[in-house]
Formats: structure tokens, sequence, C-alpha cells
């Protein structure tokens, strides 16, 4: 069986492309032009990379989920490419927002971690991706580790919503999520900016990383050699 690789290797280097450009110019803006925000001074510019790390991360293990369902339902092996590829960026993703959290956490709350809903449910999502990474670097067998590997990925969902709502749900030291609504117009172009920015990346990121998934399996599915016949 042949796997359908990227038509257009031109692509996603243009969209990286646009990802740096964007976020230059978003993150330049909110260091140097936008004001400190009015409480917590100039610790809140690490907002114009967080909370665009954190959304993307959130869409990043959305599209994985997606690719799993769709894989289950259709068995193309490029869904499952794109599975791995996607996860793979979310977790790095999640690892970065988890840091940055924490360099966050330390001028306003005091301390590098606590254990906030936000933080714990994003702690545990880290660490779910993590394991099906790991489920699908020890299972040689490509279409178990496919299945096995979506039907994990779909369980492990369930956690970004309750990673979204979290500090609505319960009492937590992390603020609301941010939106134009709850955010002053003089941060809205540096935090657009940079959304927009990471979500070229990881668009980009994912693509490469599908495309040499599925060249991978590509291989791994050739069927073995015929022996020849004495």
């Amino acid at each position: 069986m042949r796997v359908d690789n990227n038509r257009f290797p031109r692509l996603p280097w243009i969209i990286l492309g646009l990802g740096i450009l964007f976020l230059a110019i978003g993150s330049y803006i909110g260091l140097f032009v936008a004001p400190p925000e009015a409480l917590m001074g100039q610790v809140q510019r690490i907002m114009y990379v967080h909370v665009p790390t954190a959304w993307n991360a959130l869409l990043a293990m959305t599209f994985a989920f997606v690719c799993a369902v769709i894989f289950l339902f259709k068995s193309d092996w490029k869904w499952d490419a794109r599975m791995e590829a996607a996860i793979e960026v979310g977790v790095v993703l999640a690892f970065l927002l988890c840091c940055q959290g924490a360099i966050w956490a330390k001028p306003t709350w005091g301390v590098w971690w606590d254990w906030d809903p936000r933080l714990t449910t994003t702690a545990v999502l880290l660490f779910a991706f993590l394991g099906i990474l790991a489920l699908r670097k020890f299972v040689d067998d490509p279409a178990r580790r496919a299945i096995w590997s979506a039907v994990a990925t779909i369980i492990a969902y369930v956690d970004v919503p309750i990673v979204y709502y979290s500090v609505r749900w319960w009492n937590s030291l992390h603020q609301l999520q941010s939106s134009p609504s709850t955010v002053s117009r003089q941060f809205w172009l540096p935090l657009r900016m940079n959304a927009f920015g990471i979500l070229f990346l990881m668009t980009a990121f994912i693509m490469l990383r599908a495309r040499v998934a599925s060249m991978r399996l590509e291989q791994e599915l050739v069927p073995p050699p015929v022996g020849e016949s004495v």
C-alpha cells in the first residue's frame, strides 16, 4: 500500500517563514511598543507568547483527535501520519506552555508551580500525550500501532475541554481565558500577531513531520520480498 506524501513540499516552508515573520513582529511590538499592564507590570509581556502557545497547544491536540477519529473510520494511513505529527507538535507546545506558566507564576504567585486546576490538568494532558508517543515508539506493527494510538488519543483528548474549562469549574489561581473582550485594545495587536505566528509554525511543523511519518510508513508497509524459487 502506498502512502500519499505531501505534493507541495514548498508550502510548509512558506508557512514556516510566515510564522517566523508574524512571531518576530508580534514579539517586537509586545516587548517594545505595547505599554506594561497596570497591575502586573512588565511580567505581563510573557502573555504575548504564553496565551498563543496555550491556544495552539489545544488546537494541535484537537487536530490529533480529529485525525484519530478519521483514521479509525477510514483506515487511511495519511491520517495516522498526521495524528503522529500533531501529537508531537502538541506535546512540544504543551511543554513550552508549562515552562512559560512557571516563569509567569514565580513573580505573580510567588511560586514556580502550584497544583492549581489549570496547571494540574495541563500537566496531565502533557504526560498523557507523551505516553501515546511512547506507545507508538514501542509497537512495531504499523496497524496495531495506529489503532492503539488512535484509541488512546481519543481517550486522552477528554482532558482538553477539562483544561479549557478548569478555571470556570473550580476555584483557581489562574485567571479566566483571555479574549478580545478581556484584553485592552493596545494589547490586541501583539497578541494576535503572535497567535497567528505560532499557528503558522504549528501548521508547518505538522506538515513537515507528517511527511516524515508518511515516508517511514511507506517503507514499513512494503510487503516482504517473496523468496525466489529454486
